[in-house]
């Protein structure tokens, strides 16, 4: 029974020792708020002007005639020349371009190096030619969209395709 009251005379002093900790840390806490519990409230300036910066929108908008009450940031900007392409080859363009229709003969698109199928267009003239490859064509045999669909490529790029497609099948 010695052993018994030893560990309950242990227990009690470790518990006691425990709310007598819990109790200053209690008396401390309660201390601590009496002190600040003034200095940051919902009414005092301070904490209303941190809610108004959290909350503050990301832009302004001003009405007509309003323009002068916001100072508008202002942006220089210095203009570069635009580079300069030089312009595509025939043979450059014909694989970028022309080949998808043209090196099959797909919707009557003549394949160049076939001279009995450029023939007639041949014989229009390579202005008629040029026009139709530009500007897109709708003949008997099939369609031409114009710049064989590629609106990036300038006039002269599109003729030198036209060239080189007509050089192959002469």
């Amino acid at each position: 029974m010695d052993r018994d009251q030893k560990f309950f005379d242990m227990y009690s002093l470790v518990i006691g020792a425990l709310a007598i900790a819990a109790l200053g840390i209690f008396i401390l806490a309660m201390k601590i708020a009496d002190n600040t519990q003034g200095i940051y409230t919902r009414e005092g300036a301070e904490y209303q002007e941190a809610v108004a910066e959290r909350i503050r929108p990301f832009g302004e908008v001003y009405m007509p005639g309003e323009e002068d009450a916001a100072a508008a940031p202002s942006a220089v900007t210095v203009a570069e020349p635009e580079p300069v392409a030089a312009a595509l080859s025939g043979p450059q363009v014909y694989n970028s371009a022309c080949l998808a229709c043209h090196g099959a003969g797909i919707g009557g698109a003549p394949v160049p190096g076939d001279a009995e199928a450029w023939a007639p267009r041949i014989a229009q003239g390579m202005d008629v030619l040029m026009e139709h490859a530009i500007k897109g064509f709708q003949g008997s045999a099939g369609y031409m969209p114009a710049k064989g669909g590629r609106t990036d490529l300038s006039d002269e790029e599109v003729a030198n395709a036209v060239d080189y497609m007509v050089s192959e099948s002469q």
